[in-house]
């Protein structure tokens, strides 16, 4: 098969995906219906700011690096700890008399170095990539704790805490994750990058056989996921003033849950940005109304934990129901 012949299958194995969104778009307007109608406030700028910048802005970075893993047959449960010792770096750079734009550059890079690391690993071994990201996310959220000895760091500069302030009346996190989410969208959907990602997903060993070298490309993949949890470091750190090695514990669950739901198979070979992206908001406003009921945390894990199941076992149904129909089957030209 050629690389336009896997397009066209990508394509149209991909076409059922493409309703996902529409589908959580109309469940989102349900939800926001009902709770504007329970409170005034809920419906306010002020409040869709706090749900765009607190609740969704970090959690989308996420989001989108772990569609592109996904999407290419791997998962990534180590984005959180990724996230959590690139947010130390950064703190330890600046400690150390670094700027802001060099101390920046260093949780970045170490950031985009960790998911290389999980890349080459998952490229080099046959051994699941869910093992081996659990394995490095106990050894990078080891090293973080090492590295502050459990004790946050306080005392990140103002120059660096600016990046919380707005830009035209809208907070930067919000302009940093949608100039993300466009980036995203257009390298899925527009390149050869994104089509060799969800190639991978597909049939890994007929893309091999065209001559692309999976293994690098499946290093890339990982490197960007890492770089983007990277870059939602510098989010949270900015927004708390602090950087810890707690910092992003189960936000990957939080990111598989967003890109399960939006219609990504997580067998790999499908993966839609969009509906990572609808499925983040839909998510971030089940929080913020779970927050408005007063509804305890605990019990928004449970219904976010939920909500990944039913969409897991929702999207294998359709898989197969959509299998029975006589869904088209890749085949190789001899």
């Amino acid at each position: 098969m050629s690389i336009d012949g896997f397009h066209k299958f990508l394509k149209r194995g991909g076409a059922e995906g493409a309703f996902q969104p529409l589908l959580l778009l109309v469940a989102l307007a349900v939800m926001v219906l009902v709770l504007s109608l329970y409170s005034d406030f809920f419906m306010t700028r002020r409040n869709w700011l706090n749900i765009l910048d607190n609740h969704m802005s970090h959690q989308l970075l996420l989001a989108i690096g772990m569609t592109f893993v996904i999407s290419s047959g791997g998962i990534d449960l180590s984005s959180g700890a990724i996230l959590a010792l690139s947010g130390i770096v950064l703190a330890c750079a600046l400690g150390a008399g670094a700027g802001v734009p060099l101390a920046v550059a260093a949780a970045l890079l170490s950031a985009a170095a960790m998911g290389a690391f999980n890349g080459l690993l998952a490229a080099n071994f046959t051994i699941n990539p869910l093992i081996i990201t659990l394995g490095t996310a106990s050894l990078f959220r080891g090293l973080a704790i090492i590295i502050t000895g459990g004790t946050p760091i306080y005392g990140l500069p103002k120059e660096f805490l600016a990046l919380t302030q707005p830009f035209l009346s809208v907070p930067t996190p919000v302009w940093i994750s949608a100039a993300a989410l466009v980036l995203a969208l257009v390298a899925l959907n527009c390149t050869k990058w994104g089509l060799y990602t969800l190639a991978v997903g597909s049939n890994c060993e007929a893309l091999r056989r065209l001559g692309v070298n999976v293994a690098a490309h499946k290093v890339s993949v990982y490197a960007v996921s890492g770089f983007l949890a990277g870059l939602a470091s510098l989010i949270v750190a900015a927004r708390l003033s602090t950087a810890e090695a707690t910092a992003g514990v189960g936000m990957e669950m939080s990111a598989i849950t967003a890109v399960v739901m939006g219609g990504t198979l997580l067998k790999g070979g499908r993966g839609t940005i969009a509906g990572t992206a609808v499925a983040c908001l839909m998510l971030s406003v089940i929080r913020n109304g779970l927050t408005m009921l007063s509804v305890n945390a605990h019990y928004q894990e449970f219904i976010i934990g939920a909500l990944l199941l039913a969409a897991v076992i929702a999207t294998e149904l359709r898989h197969k129901k959509r299998a029975a129909a006589g869904a088209p089957k890749m085949r190789e030209k001899k």
